[in-house]
């Protein structure tokens, strides 16, 4: 069974900075879409990063860009989000997620088959 495991959520001040990590089990990241989505208390999720499959090239959403970096690990089979510059805005559970299917500018959409079990991220003003 594919898992994908969300760590690296904590704490931190406004203007901090946090990196996630996603690591995989059953499945090579770097043959995956990968992407990062939150979900803040009464909102819909949302995505905030992907990397694609086929070029790994990267979205961001309007909120996060120019703060949030997306990148790929492939020794330890991961994708991390790293943040910065936080705002308490960016309180949410963060998912990340998979899919083999090249989504390109959609793969902010929340479309993937795979998902991990969310880690916490509070940012406190």
């Amino acid at each position: 069974e594919v898992q994908l495991q969300a760590s690296g959520g904590g704490s931190v001040q406004d203007g901090g900075s946090l990196t996630l990590s996603c690591a995989a089990s059953k499945i090579s990241t770097d043959d995956y879409a990968i992407a990062w989505f939150r979900q803040a208390p009464g909102k819909q999720r949302e995505g905030v990063a992907c990397i694609g499959n086929t070029n790994d090239r990267k979205y961001y959403a309007d909120s996060v860009k120019g703060r949030f970096t997306i990148s790929r690990d492939n020794a330890k089979n991961a994708v991390s989000l790293h943040m910065e510059a936080m705002k308490p805005e960016d309180t949410a559970v963060y998912y990340c997620a998979a899919d083999t299917t090249p989504k390109g500018a959609l793969c902010l959409l929340p479309l993937y088959d795979y998902w991990g079990q969310g880690t916490l991220v509070t940012v406190s003003s």
